[in-house]
């Protein structure tokens, strides 16, 4: 569920107070069009998020217009972007980034300018808008920053108040507006530099603190958790008794599951290392714990036990596991175990649907579950699609889902993706790419453009390692939602050495060898999203000798051969030779030489 169910109506004076408070920070005055920048650190809790936006506040008086930057507290890879267009419709996109958001601070923006809206992360772009419905955003905006808990919970994740406190860090904000060639910023020096803020202090002339809530916020704003500290401004999202800038609530255990290679325990925070990674502060009388060791989101801990058997452990007693600040503890806390039953392979699941014939029943995921999707709908239909697969996979699907995981033993798997259009009818409505491991493997995938209406479509991923103990693939939105029917994940028998390469950012043509040749040559050409290409032959004077249409290859390395002869037959003279690769958005060219 996406911002649909954002900021409806804003409560009145009369509506009972939250017992969350958040806060939002707002400009007094409103922009049309221009480059909008920040650089943050987010916050990184289940079922909250923290934002960087523009708003027509001016609705319902006018149309809806919005431009959200959005970083859900659930993900430590993603970030989500949305132009919210007039009858509060939704364009949302998902980034896959290379690095934890709540680790350190990061450049966030997006331009907005009649035409386009682009967003970028670290100052590079990584994407786009265009059409009809970036025409529609065209109303003043103000721009916002704000932290608070959505009570969609299929979107944030599960709330849990014992992570409070929670902090968003802005570092500064600035301002360009749109000045078409005769900038000094931004793409083509379109952009003018208006104002930079460092957040140094209050700025009452350009900056309000919000006193409001609206409809699917859990909290309300206030201006108490709208704090200056150090050059930053800090938005904090706190209980109702315990407001502002302050932390005095030491870690709580938020599950702990008995894994085959350890116990390994979540807590609501991150963590001070020294008493994390303590093996005193994990008491099991029967199986000692011998180790601890701190993962790589700071809030987990795996513990080693002497002589452990995950059937065998029903609990560890956590002992003053202190938080980041080293100021607040867990106290002592009994941790009883989760005992996961292990997944069997083939796993087969029908995504958005029941269990059927052998495959099994999608399911969202969470620390009691082996397998489940993060975010998205479940969608059934009628329809019957052609394919070699069981039709009934297609009547339903997972919809708008950000990642599906599941938990395995490390090793290498094979990963297959059923697919198919059951909405659209026009190619251009639904584009997604899809990444397994952190691994790139299916770019802008267009599923009526590169199969058809209601035709099944399969990829598999031959050789995915897993060094962590989870699957995670996951599904990056370009146009509307990503869909999948159905997920097979079978063991493979090789080492996690080996494995996926990741595509590349587009099409590619490389070098022909030999070069020289003498009768026949090899060029190499590199597919990403099955788009369809045609090599063509040129010789000195311009003139195409050799046309071939290659077709919608599968994505990766295709070694494509020529026997120096026309498409009719005829040998060509010794001499140098141009070579292309075309598709609707690619071209290369790269020269050979013949010597017969």
């Amino acid at each position: 569920m996406k911002r649909l169910i954002l900021l409806l109506i804003c409560c009145t004076a009369l509506a009972p107070a939250k017992i969350y408070k958040g806060a939002e920070y707002r400009t007094k005055e409103s922009y049309t069009y221009g480059r909008f920048e920040v650089r943050l650190k987010s916050a990184y809790r289940d079922g909250m998020l923290t934002s960087f936006f523009t708003y027509n506040d001016n609705y319902p008086a006018t149309e809806w217009n919005e431009i959200d930057i959005e970083i859900l507290g659930r993900y430590r890879d993603v970030v989500q972007f949305n132009p919210i267009t007039p009858g509060q419709l939704n364009h949302v996109s998902h980034y896959r980034t290379s690095f934890d958001p709540s680790a350190d601070f990061h450049e966030y923006g997006f331009e907005w300018t009649p035409d386009y809206v682009a967003w970028f992360v670290d100052g590079q772009e990584v994407h786009r808008q265009t059409g009809a419905h970036i025409a529609q955003l065209n109303l003043p905006q103000k721009i916002m920053m704000n932290i608070w808990p959505p009570v969609y919970y299929g979107w944030v994740g599960q709330w849990d108040e014992n992570a409070l406190p929670a902090f968003t860090y802005y570092d500064w904000v600035r301002y360009s507006s749109y000045t078409p060639d005769s900038g000094n910023v931004g793409t083509g020096n379109n952009f003018t530099v208006q104002w930079k803020d460092e957040f140094t202090a209050w700025d009452t002339a350009r900056w309000q603190k919000a006193t409001h809530t609206f409809n699917g916020n859990n909290c309300d704003f206030i201006p108490a958790n709208v704090v200056f500290k150090d050059g930053m401004l800090i938005l904090c999202l706190t209980k109702e008794n315990a407001v502002g800038y302050t932390d005095n609530t030491g870690p709580f255990v938020k599950h702990a599951r008995a894994e085959k290679e350890g116990v390994l325990i979540r807590f609501t925070e991150e963590l001070d290392t020294a008493s994390a990674q303590n093996p005193a502060s994990y008491i099991n009388a029967a199986y000692p714990v011998t180790a601890a060791a701190i993962q790589d989101d700071r809030q987990s801990v795996l513990l080693t036990l002497s002589n452990y058997h995950r059937d065998s452990v029903s609990n560890v007693v956590i002992n003053n596991v202190k938080d980041l600040s080293g100021k607040n503890s867990s106290g002592v806390k009994n941790a009883v175990l989760i005992k996961p039953v292990p997944l069997t392979f083939p796993v087969k699941v029908n995504c958005g649907g029941p269990a059927l014939n052998g495959y099994l029943p999608d399911q969202e995921w969470g620390p009691t579950v082996e397998y489940g999707r993060m975010d998205g709908a479940n969608y059934s239909n009628m329809s019957t699609t052609t394919g070699p697969a069981d039709p009934l996979l297609f009547r339903t699907e997972a919809n708008g889902l950000v990642k599906y995981r599941f938990r395995v033993p490390n090793g290498m798997y094979s990963v297959t993706l059923l697919m198919a259009e059951n909405f659209f009818t026009e190619q251009g409505k639904r584009n997604f790419t899809v990444s397994v491991e952190e691994c790139l493997v299916i770019r802008k995938l267009d599923l009526i453009r590169d199969a058809g209406f209601r035709v099944q479509v399969q990829r598999t991923i031959a050789a995915v390692p897993v060094k962590d103990g989870i699957l995670d693939i996951h599904f990056m939105a370009e146009i509307d939602n990503a869909v999948v029917n159905a997920i097979i994940v079978e063991k493979v028998i090789a080492s996690v050495d080996q494995g996926m390469r990741p595509l590349p950012a587009r099409p590619s043509l490389g070098q022909n060898y030999p070069n020289p040749f003498n009768g026949r040559t090899v060029i190499p050409v590199t597919a990403v999203n099955d788009e369809p290409l045609t090599l063509r032959v040129f010789d000195a004077l311009g003139r195409m000798v050799h046309e071939q249409a290659l077709g919608a290859l599968t994505p990766g390395e295709h070694p494509i051969a020529w026997d120096a002869r026309t498409g009719a037959g005829h040998a060509v003279a010794t001499g140098l030779y141009l070579y292309t690769v075309e598709g609707r958005n690619f071209r290369s060219a790269k020269k050979m030489l013949l010597v017969r």
